[in-house]
């Protein structure tokens, strides 16, 4: 059995670490450099920068957050928010991202996965897929950090987002974002029966037993913002909790 990866979130708007719901009433959740050293230290297996603000703004990520974020981590850092083009991602690169995580730009111009993937190796290019259920009971995409539904099918858009090249999803219940409410396992087990890459599980965990529902659902890995930034569990506490049931966890 493969050990599955926990993974804290840091959502930064303005320099700072923030927190809401479904995106929204953001409130301010610490330094993110702070946030990445003690995550790092409580034995995360890899960290999330995300500019929240970035898209919608329509200016790039932070790439001096991105720099001090690395100078505190050992482990792998995965940067989004604002990525439109190969400059874009090669600066947060050369910042100290291992990966970059593409949302809106990658469904209004989906080659730019193409492009990220040939310039810069499948297991750089991640797909962020925001998707929020519809009165049918299925699941569209959402960007512009939620505040655009597109109607596209989000099941569909994971399978050509890694045809293209994207090695990894990170994907996030817009529904469910800030809620506590538990991921929404239904929608996990669809994009993980959908596609062959490795799945990451964000939006509504409030304690261990959501993140093991999480993992039982089909997700590689779980990523968790609240839960560690308000000190409800840490990295460590939960990777105990995940063994105990029989979860491989990386020590």
């Amino acid at each position: 059995m493969l050990t599955v990866r926990i993974i804290p979130c840091l959502d930064v708007r303005d320099g700072r670490v923030v927190k809401g719901v479904r995106f929204s009433g953001l409130r301010d959740a610490g330094s993110p450099p702070e946030r990445a050293a003690a995550y790092g230290a409580q034995g995360a297996d890899e960290l999330v920068l995300l500019d929240v603000s970035a898209t919608p703004e329509g200016r790039a990520h932070q790439t001096e957050t991105t720099r001090r974020v690395r100078e505190q981590l050992s482990i792998p850092l995965t940067v989004g928010g604002g990525v439109r083009t190969l400059d874009d991602a090669r600066a947060l690169l050369e910042a100290g991202a291992d990966k970059v995580a593409v949302n809106t730009a990658a469904v209004r111009t989906p080659d730019l996965i193409d492009r990220l993937a040939t310039e810069f190796g499948c297991q750089c290019t991640i797909l962020a897929l925001d998707a929020a259920r519809t009165p049918a009971g299925n699941w569209e995409v959402v960007v512009l950090s939620g505040r655009e539904r597109t109607g596209r099918d989000a099941i569909a858009w994971a399978g050509e987002a890694t045809r293209r090249g994207a090695g990894e999803i990170l994907l996030t219940s817009w529904d469910r974002d800030g809620t506590r409410a538990g991921y929404d396992v239904d929608l996990i087990a669809a994009v993980a029966g959908a596609v062959r890459v490795p799945v990451i599980a964000s939006g509504g965990a409030a304690g261990p037993e959501h993140l093991l529902a999480a993992l039982r659902a089909g997700a590689d890995a779980v990523l968790a913002a609240s839960i560690f930034h308000d000190r409800d569990m840490t990295v460590g506490a939960v990777k105990d909790y995940l063994a105990e049931r029989g979860i491989q966890v990386r020590r």
